[in-house]
């Protein structure tokens, strides 16, 4: 089941920022003047930049540092999705994007997630391993969907002995 998702504003400090965090310093991130920035219509965001959400997501589930609705999550890592969880037993294991529609400064995206596949292995270490995908969509003001993000996290039967 999708949740019901949350708003993000692309502001144009916010692209700089990340684009010069990646040494990335084309104009196309940052100067609305520069002919390259026209040429794709305004300031547009550099690849994986949607990963910056997750500071306007509700609850975010690895951050235990920021205020809340409710007590924090009692492990790093717990929550709905395909995050490794905690216990020592999980990882982030993949992250996919799929690029469909640029992203501007001055969009709001709409930002909702769902399960996605789920399959097992057996492990040699930690016995069995439960993979899980959590598909994340950005869609516009307009509703096109400009990005899907796919998160695949492993969890083991139990804790990897050393």
């Amino acid at each position: 089941m999708a949740d019901e998702g949350f708003e993000f504003p692309v502001d144009r400090t916010q692209v700089m920022l990340f684009a010069r965090s990646l040494l990335d310093i084309r104009p196309e991130f940052s100067d609305p003047n520069d002919p390259a920035t026209k040429a794709v219509g305004g300031i547009v965001t550099p690849p994986t930049f949607v990963q910056c959400s997750a500071h306007w997501q509700p609850n975010y589930p690895l951050d235990i540092t920021r205020p809340r609705q409710g007590p924090p999550p009692a492990q790093r890592g717990d929550g709905p999705g395909g995050g490794g969880g905690g216990l020592g037993r999980g990882l982030h294991a993949e992250q996919h994007y799929e690029y469909h529609h640029p992203i501007h400064v001055g969009d709001t995206l709409t930002v909702t997630t769902k399960p996605g596949n789920r399959w097992e292995k057996e492990g040699r270490r930690g016995g069995k391993m439960t993979f899980s995908e959590s598909v994340t969509e950005y869609r516009n003001q307009d509703g096109v969907l400009c990005v899907t993000a796919t998160s695949v996290g492993v969890q083991t039967e139990r804790a990897v002995d050393q």
